[in-house]
């Protein structure tokens, strides 16, 4: 059986980079830098023991010793002598691979900084990716990745990065957007100008509006709008069709349909209520 044209585009397509970066990384002693990464690496020891300090902090790396640097990390340190190590990264692409397969967002799956760990799993697939490396990648990409995977998973069950809360608006801007609302409730509020009160974009808005108070903005302003009309009606100074401008309605039958979706009641009803001067 022939393959399809979009079986062999999609054959012909460049793969997403799952597989795993791994280099032998020697230093003459003295001060080392490893500079910040997009991807997350593991730095294994694999020479004799050397010392060496962090700031005040004097250590011994032995052989098998792992560092676990998350995407964005920066270290310097100071050796006493020579030292080698493996250096390996791990790609975004590969991280959320395996945060998918394991169930979770893979928009959050990231890794926890650790220093010395002593992991036997982290160092059978370091020490099998490094005998992989030195051969000349016999057994081609899939089997890099497949070892990448596993590690990847062992990570994210192990040292992944605490969970945070996901960021609504600061309380600036919350406080700016809801006072503007307020004092333009008879106006048309449209998201592009809402977006600029808070100096973000119209689509970071409706996110991060809706995490601060749990609903959309247009829900929000709808429901201001019926507080304010059910607080004009209550007054009885002014007629139905009045109160729908100023609380920002379109028109009266707008107001209606509103206030019995949030309220269960008719602006007539609330009319009846109010006390008569």
């Amino acid at each position: 059986m022939q393959a399809t044209g979009a079986q062999q585009q999609a054959a012909s397509a460049p793969r997403p980079r799952l597989g795993m970066s791994v280099e032998v990384l020697t230093t003459p002693g003295g001060v080392v830098a490893l500079e910040a990464s997009s991807d997350h690496r593991l730095r294994i020891h694999a020479g004799p023991p050397v010392r060496g300090s962090c700031g005040v902090h004097r250590f011994l790396y032995t052989r098998g010793d792992i560092d676990v640097l998350p995407a964005g990390y920066a270290d310097v340190w100071e050796e006493d002598d020579a030292n080698t190590s493996l250096l390996l990264e791990l790609p975004a692409s590969l991280m959320r691979r395996a945060a998918m397969d394991m169930g979770r967002d893979p928009d959050t799956a990231g890794l926890d900084l650790r220093h010395q760990l002593r992991d036997p799993q982290i160092q059978h697939i370091a020490w099998a990716l490094d005998a992989e490396r030195i051969a000349g990648h016999p057994n081609g990409l899939l089997y890099t990745e497949s070892l990448g995977i596993a590690l990847a998973v062992h990570l994210l069950g192990r040292f992944a990065a605490p969970s945070k809360p996901p960021r609504g608006l600061s309380a600036l801007q919350l406080r700016r957007v809801t006072a503007y609302i307020e004092e333009h409730l008879d106006q048309n509020l449209s998201l592009d100008r809402l977006a600029g009160v808070a100096e973000i974009s119209a689509s970071h808005l409706k996110t991060l509006f809706k995490r601060s108070t749990g609903l959309p903005v247009h829900e929000y302003v709808v429901q201001r709008r019926v507080e304010r009309a059910k607080a004009l009606l209550s007054r009885g100074d002014l007629p139905a069709s009045q109160v729908a401008i100023e609380a920002g309605f379109a028109h009266q039958s707008h107001m209606a349909r509103c206030m019995r979706r949030v309220l269960g009641v008719t602006p007539t009803a609330l009319a009846r209520r109010s006390p008569r001067r």
